[in-house]
């Protein structure tokens, strides 16, 4: 198996050898849990300086023991590969891949502060909705980070929600996360591999069996949209949250599925000041998906 590095990365992954990275890593009990999935956990690991110089501390992505060894490692190395592979300020930085001792693959990653998912949850109890200013930033990052992908990449990021969305600091920087079932774009606009996603957040077409094309992300944004403005998970009432991580083409995903999944979900009152947000949120959950934006028009959207 190669793996993948990117030229500033010095470390190095499994190889044909069967060695080893050099880079130690502290057993998991010593590691601050910084997310999980029902297949992967997501760790703090803290660097020690080097040559009196503080290092910024990197996450690390690791497979749980419990979970389908097959499934899960391909979407690791899949990720790993896209990742290494590019380079926008929206999109988490890739710093390295291995395979520690037990068999298992790490991806090491540039460390963000929390997923926007965590910030909507941390005002749900306060708030009616994230501000106006806030959603802005969210909006114009996202859609930077989903232009160079579908436009310079050719790549559609295949679950887009918040949890997925990663902030450093105070809304310093914001980036996209979690490639390990993005699709590639043919030359036709659209893609021929499975969609996976997540339930609540994917497009009518692809609950249908329709053509995948990059607006099946700009619906699922617009779900993460509706999050920010009513700080809850599309269709909640309908959620099981074992749908979270689908590891396939659930059977879910077939004729047997029902409204709501796939459509708009209704929004509160909003003041005014959300007017602009509440339109640019219909626009990219349009049924058709040929009537959605693309993401060079949310940009544009947001500057007229």
């Amino acid at each position: 198996m190669e793996i993948p590095c990117t030229p500033k990365s010095s470390y190095k992954g499994e190889n044909n050898s069967g060695n080893f990275s050099p880079l130690l890593l502290p057993q998991t009990p010593a590691m601050t849990k910084l997310g999980f999935g029902t297949s992967v956990s997501v760790y703090h690991l803290h660097r020690s300086p080097r040559f009196g110089n503080e290092r910024s501390p990197w996450a690390i992505k690791k497979r749980n023991t419990r979970a389908q060894r097959k499934i899960i490692s391909e979407r690791l190395y899949k990720e790993a590969k896209i990742l290494s592979s590019l380079n926008h300020p929206n999109i988490v930085g890739f710093r390295g891949f291995i395979t520690i001792p037990d068999g298992r693959e790490v991806l090491l990653m540039e460390e963000c502060t929390q997923s926007l998912g965590d910030l909507i949850e941390s005002f749900c109890n306060s708030y009616d909705a994230l501000s106006p200013s806030t959603i802005y930033q969210v909006v114009a990052s996202i859609s930077r980070a989903l232009q160079y992908l579908h436009e310079d990449e050719k790549l559609i990021h295949g679950d887009i929600k918040s949890f997925n969305i990663l902030i450093k600091g105070q809304l310093n920087s914001i980036k996209l996360c979690d490639f390990g079932v993005s699709l590639n774009i043919g030359e036709d606009g659209t893609s021929d591999e499975e969609y996976i996603g997540t339930l609540p957040w994917t497009a009518p077409e692809a609950l249908e069996d329709g053509p995948i094309t990059e607006k099946v992300d700009i619906f699922a944004f617009g779900l993460t949209i509706y999050e920010m403005l009513t700080l809850k998970s599309p269709h909640v009432d309908s959620f099981d949250e074992s749908l979270m991580d689908l590891t396939g083409k659930s059977e879910l995903l077939d004729d047997s599925v029902e409204e709501p999944y796939g459509t708009r979900p209704e929004l509160p009152s909003l003041g005014a000041e959300y007017n602009d947000i509440v339109a640019l949120f219909n626009w990219c959950t349009e049924e058709d998906y040929k009537k959605r934006p693309r993401a060079r028009d949310m940009l544009s959207a947001l500057i007229t």
